[in-house]
């Protein structure tokens, strides 16, 4: 079998409420995401030998990691798999890293997800293979990006359910420059107890009901790291927006627009004045992210 190619889209978080803390230690959320055209991607190819790299913008922030998210599924995956008596022969692993690391938009669980989707069809896994049971024991956001389509999550990010848009959404993503950990950011959370989200229209989530909605991530991770704030300063501050906030646990944030005009300019904008941050513009999809597979007979 020839090689696939497996879009990793970056997830958005576009509301995240923390709504309890568990004797276990993970906090309840109830989370709003969806998926952007932009992101990584993960190519696979059947090999004599096991190997992995990295390479892209970000690439070599990975490359030194033990451990990385793509080598844990597949190792996870392969497990599964001759557990199940299949076979999980040897694979070329290419991660292309588009994204930013540890920048709250998913992008090491949309890795691990790519990874997953693209060798079960390496490997050919019956259909039936719980993508997500293994996706779950890799990261809370791992059966989120493996769906990568507009959902409402909640328990720890494990139960999804499809969430309707009332149209696509056109946007910009701001990081500026720092890695924030997830688990710091919820440490520092005070009020772990907020408010549930309200029930979302019968018209579907639009921009104007997400303004009425939060991050409770968004404080503690200002407090931790300002220029967080200096970013979301920046978004709202550009022609156009009609909402800034910051997407799960930072340092990313996100302006949402009327339209891809907007948002074009107000990404260049931004870029004119922090070349240092990393800012895309981009479409946020109303549906399941499209040809997300493709097939690889070279040699990448």
């Amino acid at each position: 079998m020839t090689g696939v190619i497996v879009n990793a889209p970056a997830k958005v978080n576009l509301a995240l409420h923390v709504t309890a803390h568990r004797a276990d230690g993970y906090h309840e959320i109830e989370t709003l995401a969806v998926f952007a055209e932009t992101g990584d991607r993960v190519i696979a190819k059947p090999a004599n030998e096991d190997s992995f790299f990295v390479t892209g913008p970000f690439g070599s922030v990975l490359a030194a990691e033990p451990g990385n998210l793509v080598l844990r599924a597949r190792d996870a995956l392969r497990q599964a798999a001759q557990a199940a008596g299949l076979p999980a022969p040897a694979v070329r692993l290419h991660l292309e890293k588009y994204l930013p690391v540890a920048s709250g938009i998913g992008g090491g669980s949309a890795d691990a997800a790519a990874a997953l989707i693209a060798l079960s069809h390496i490997w050919r896994l019956p259909a039936a293979t719980d993508l997500s049971a293994i996706g779950l024991t890799l990261g809370a956001d791992v059966p989120m990006c493996l769906a990568s389509q507009p959902l409402q999550a909640g328990g720890i990010g494990e139960s999804i359910r499809p969430l309707q848009l009332s149209a696509p959404l056109h946007a910009i993503l701001v990081n500026p420059g720092v890695a924030v950990a997830t688990r710091e950011v919820f440490a520092a959370l005070k009020n772990r107890a907020n408010p549930a989200m309200p029930p979302i229209p019968p018209q579907g989530v639009s921009i104007d009901w997400l303004a009425g909605q939060r991050n409770d991530l968004q404080g503690p991770a200002m407090q931790s790291f300002p220029v967080i704030g200096s970013a979301l300063g920046e978004i709202a501050a550009c022609e156009g927006v009609r909402l800034a906030r910051m997407s799960g646990s930072g340092a990313t944030c996100f302006g949402l627009f009327d339209n891809g005009e907007a948002a074009q300019a107000a990404a260049a904008a931004i870029s004119r004045r922090h070349a240092g941050w990393w800012c895309v513009a981009t479409r946020l999809l109303p549906e399941e992210y499209p040809e997300r597979i493709s097939p690889n007979g070279d040699q990448t």
